[in-house]
Formats: C-alpha cells, structure tokens, sequence
C-alpha cells in the first residue's frame, strides 16, 4: 500500500481502495494521484477487464481532506483531483464501486463515472458543495440534471443535504443495495462477471453508452459500425461455438 491507496489483483480484476480510515478515507492530492496511476496503468495491462473502487474499514470515502485540500488547492486541470475524474470518466474498462459507511463529495460525484454500484443499505450521500461555497464537480451539474431533471438536481446540489442509500438507489446513482456489511462482496461479484464478458465488446458497448453522438440515426449508425465489426470478429466466433457446444464461452 502507497498514499493510503491498496490494490488488490484478483484474477482480471483491479480493486483500488481507498484506505485511510482513521480520517474516513478522506482524499488527499497523493491518494488523487496514486489512483490515477492505478487507473491508468489497470487500463493499458490487457489482462485487467474490471476495475472496482472500494473504501476500507467500512466507508467509502468523506471526501476531500480539507486541510490538504486547503493547503494544496486544485489550480489547473493537471491538478492531481481533476487528473482522477478525467481518469475514469474516459476509462475504457468497466468500473464497479462498492459503497459502504459515507460516500460525500467527490464520494458520490465518482460514482457518476462508474458503470455499476453497489451500496450497503446503511450508507450515506451527500453533495456538500455548496455548504462550503464550492460548485459541483466532476460533471455533475450536467449528468444529475440528465439523471434526475432540474428540480432534483437542483435539490442535491443547492440543499447539500444527506440523503441514504434508498433514495441514492431511486435516483439511478446506485444500481442496488447489498444485504447488510456485503457491498465489497457483491460489488465483486459483478466485477467478476464482467470481467469475464467479451473485452473487446465490453469497451465499445461502454463506448457507445458514453457517447455524446446527437440524434437516434447518428447512434444507431455509429452502433451498426461497431455490431458489423464484432460480428464478424473472434469474440461472436468464440460466442457461436460455445452456444453449439453447449459451454460457457471463454474469451481468453
């Protein structure tokens, strides 16, 4: 472990935990920038098909460590905090989170760039930003306001308030709600299966869900690119095989 960050290899997925519990896992610019490089390096090694994102001693992360954040304060886009977020809003690998204890702040705003979350049913969100005099980070003010529409949007980002892992399910944020202590375990689980799906298949059915493409010709054009190109591909081979051998298909 390096900057309170662990990572975890378990087959072809890469757990980053945030581990610094004595301060609730709260995100210093190292721990920004050693998830970064874990990021960045889980993207280019071919043998890591899932990423998960993960807190230890059951809380996800409180934030931003203010003290740091203070002496330290983001200037520019190279900034070791915008580096992260511009890390795995583009990540071509699939990214699951499991959400325990607090996730505040940026705790929920990376949520936003994940593909699938699991939160424990006792867990806790919060948008504080305007509470400190800050503005919402991360993107959030556009993906909220597409999420939810303006006036639930407007509710997290002007109010600040905490809301539980119920409502954070209702508002699309998390996928669902683990049994009681189990979201790490279960999170996993999808991070597992995922990571044993078509990789090539993977990245660009994530690609198109990312799209900024306008318009349902301009998507379905740009889908029929891609679905032409696997079909005739080693990934729908693999597939076909494995559904006339009866067998679980492998993708190497």
């Amino acid at each position: 472990m390096s900057e309170n960050i662990s990572i975890e290899r378990a087959d072809h997925v890469v757990t980053i935990r945030m581990s610094r519990p004595d301060k609730k896992n709260a995100l210093t610019g190292a721990m920004y920038t050693r998830m970064t490089e874990a990021t960045r390096s889980s993207i280019l090694d071919d043998s890591v098909r899932a990423i998960m994102l993960a807190g230890a001693g059951g809380v996800f992360t409180s934030g931003n460590d203010l003290r740091d954040f203070g002496d330290s304060p983001p200037v520019n886009a190279d900034s070791p905090v915008f580096q992260f977020l511009q890390t795995i809003s583009t990540c071509p690998k699939p990214i699951v989170a499991a959400v325990s204890g607090l996730a505040i702040g940026i705790g929920t705003t990376m949520l936003l760039h994940c593909d699938l979350v699991v939160a424990d049913p006792n867990a806790r969100f919060s948008l504080p930003f305007i509470n400190l005099g800050l503005v919402p980070e991360a993107g959030s003010s556009l993906i909220l306001s597409r999420m939810l529409g303006h006036a639930k949007a407007s509710e997290l980002l002007l109010l600040g308030d905490v809301f539980d892992a119920s409502s954070a399910e209702r508002f699309g944020i998390v996928n669902k709600l683990s049994a009681p202590g189990a979201a790490d375990v279960e999170a996993m689980a999808w991070a597992t299966t995922l990571a044993a799906k078509a990789p090539v298949a993977m990245r660009l059915t994530k690609a198109l869900l990312k799209s900024e493409t306008g318009g349902l010709s301009a998507r379905m054009a740009e889908e029929s690119v891609h679905f032409v190109s696997q079909l005739q591909g080693p990934e729908f081979r693999e597939a076909l095989r494995a559904f006339m051998e009866k067998r679980a298909p492998s993708f190497g």
